[in-house]
């Protein structure tokens, strides 16, 4: 059984037992489900060469084995959502713990199979990649942002943002990942107003700098068009 039978086998399997239905139906969509298939696997595909572009891989062989982990992984998160969202409507708490019971072995199982093949650094940037580089993106935004960070303040949202990245790699969609990083950027103000820092008033200072910036070099540009 493979395991994106095995997802679908299991949460039949809940959604009978704890009395989930099935929602109605809605209009068919404009395309088959079959083309909706097949975009979705260019798009993985895609992604998937990104990382591998990225890891830089010398071995062909490893370089496919890795290829096959990442989009195994991709099908079996589409998978897990396609199903649950079947079994289950979103509001439904059921769904939540279900959702959570089956993506901890999908994930464990995911990079144990990437760190057989690569190494810690390398799953690393897998585990970037996957979430579109928000970790380095955001700890920066920080550090930029809101003066006056200690050392250990920096430590403390670099934690955050790796416990995100971590749950964020197993959501469905850029709009689930963004969403699970904004509720670890909210611990992470939580935690920095709480040591000293006004992060509403630091966001506040620096989006009047930009603002002001951003004038200053229209003013430049229009004085540098102008006739002399």
């Amino acid at each position: 059984m493979t395991r994106c039978s095995f997802i679908l086998t299991a949460v039949a399997a809940v959604a009978f037992v704890c009395g989930g239905s099935a929602p109605a139906q809605n209009s068919l969509p404009p395309v088959t489900a079959a083309e909706k298939e097949a975009m979705y696997t260019t798009a993985i595909e895609n992604r998937t060469a990104d990382i591998l572009k990225l890891l830089a891989l010398e071995d062909p062989a490893r370089s496919n084995r890795v290829h096959d982990v990442i989009v195994s992984q991709y099908h079996a998160l589409k998978a897990r959502d396609e199903v649950l969202n079947t079994a289950f409507s979103k509001e439904n708490p059921q769904r939540a713990s279900l959702y959570q019971a089956i993506s901890k072995p999908l994930h464990d199982q995911f990079l144990a199979k990437l760190s057989a093949e690569l190494t810690p650094e390398q799953v690393e940037k897998v585990k970037d990649k996957m979430t579109y580089g928000k970790v380095e993106f955001t700890h920066e935004g920080y550090c930029a942002i809101v003066p006056g960070l200690t050392d250990q303040d920096k430590a403390k949202i670099m934690e955050l943002l790796k416990a995100a990245r971590e749950e964020a790699m197993d959501g469905g969609s850029a709009a689930e990942k963004s969403a699970i990083f904004q509720k670890y950027k909210e611990q992470i103000n939580d935690y920095l107003n709480a040591h000293g820092h006004d992060v509403a008033q630091a966001f506040k200072d620096w989006n009047a700098k930009q603002e002001l910036a951003t004038k200053a070099k229209d003013e430049s540009a229009s004085k540098a068009v102008q006739p002399q």
